[in-house]
């Protein structure tokens, strides 16, 4: 059946069965650059996509499913799902920026924002696809974009190269993420940031009833309960140094995992920090309504006590972050995931 989603000036489309998702064996990475959409397939089985669409501020991953063809990440503002919250429009699969470069705020920009607060905001514009590469196990896609505020000011360049791999019913997204300045570019201690993403209502947390969350610039966003639907929430986070549930949020560990059920299927989904990026070990925004992100670059956000971080690039200088991301099909333990982190770090 073929499924279209309506996205701003694109129409999108999601049909598994549909030449957009080619089929064949292996890890396929395929650029359709007419459709602002580079689509990654294993064994002909939907992955992801590396989108572009003109209604996001910023390249994200969308949709990120399991080998079993469960979706981990929220629909919303790209698809409309039941029961899901329509919360915070800029959270939108998985995607890479801050909440203060220069004084812009390149995370909570979307077409909600009020036209009179538009120049305060950043957009981050994919500008070329440098190369794709399928294979057997993995597959292969650079691109690049830039960093441009909301006066019209390009500030960073970024290069993304990722890694798509199958491991057994394993699926791993590695992204290494270079960013070289413009002009001197100052992330403020912010708390929005760096490497996030939204899940699916059913990895949210069953403690989690909704409440008032301010974002980069104090404003105010409600985040209704969401509704006890079919798939009610199931989700529990657990880092590295043991911080569970609604206890992570704020801590720093060299890995994240968020494991839950949607009634048929138990997925994890685990973020790893490499050692050699800035800030290390990372902040974890980890918010119970399903926003799950890895911040390196907050510290007096999330603790009072220490000095603010503060990053800084200057003029012609670069920074480069890397991280893993794997969905379990299953549930996986501290021990485990030692061992990918300690993988990571060889």
């Amino acid at each position: 059946m073929l499924k279209l989603v309506s996205l701003g000036l694109l129409t999108m489309t999601f049909a598994l069965e549909t030449s957009s998702f080619a089929a064949g064996k292996g890890v396929q990475v395929v650029a359709d650059e007419a459709h602002r959409r580079v689509d990654i397939t294993i064994n002909g089985k939907p992955f992801t996509s590396y989108i572009w669409p003109t209604s996001l501020k910023k390249p994200v991953l969308y949709p990120l499913v399991t080998e079993e063809g469960v979706t981990v990440t929220r629909g919303y503002p790209l698809e409309r799902r039941p029961d899901e919250r329509v919360d915070h429009p800029h959270h939108a699969g998985l995607w890479f920026n801050y909440g203060n470069v220069n004084g812009y705020d390149f995370w909570n920009n979307s077409d909600a924002i009020k036209p009179e607060a538009r120049s305060k905001m950043g957009s981050i514009t994919q500008t070329k696809i440098v190369s794709t590469k399928s294979g057997s196990e993995r597959g292969e896609l650079v691109v690049e974009s830039v960093w441009i505020t909301g006066e019209g000011q390009r500030i960073l360049d970024q290069t993304t190269s990722y890694v798509f791999q199958r491991r057994g019913h394993d699926r791993i997204v590695e992204q290494t993420l270079t960013l070289k300045a413009l002009d001197r570019a100052v992330f403020k201690d912010d708390k929005e940031g760096l490497l996030g993403m939204r899940v699916a209502r059913w990895l949210e947390s069953p403690e989690e009833k909704g409440g008032t969350f301010m974002d980069a610039n104090g404003n105010p966003t409600e985040v209704a309960a969401a509704p006890a639907g079919a798939n009610p929430a199931t989700g529990i986070y657990l880092t590295s140094e043991g911080a569970k549930g609604g206890a992570a949020w704020g801590t720093r560990g060299r890995w994240c995992s968020l494991t839950g059920t949607d009634g048929n299927h138990t997925v994890t989904i685990a973020i790893f920090d490499d050692k050699n990026n800035p800030g290390y070990p990372t902040y974890w925004h980890a918010r119970g309504y399903g926003l799950f992100a890895a911040n390196p670059l907050g510290r007096n956000i999330f603790a009072p006590k220490e000095a603010p971080f503060n990053f800084t690039l200057e003029k012609g200088q670069s920074a480069t972050f890397h991280y893993r991301v794997v969905l379990f099909s299953r549930t996986v333990d501290a021990h485990e995931l030692n061992a990918e982190a300690d993988s990571l770090a060889k």
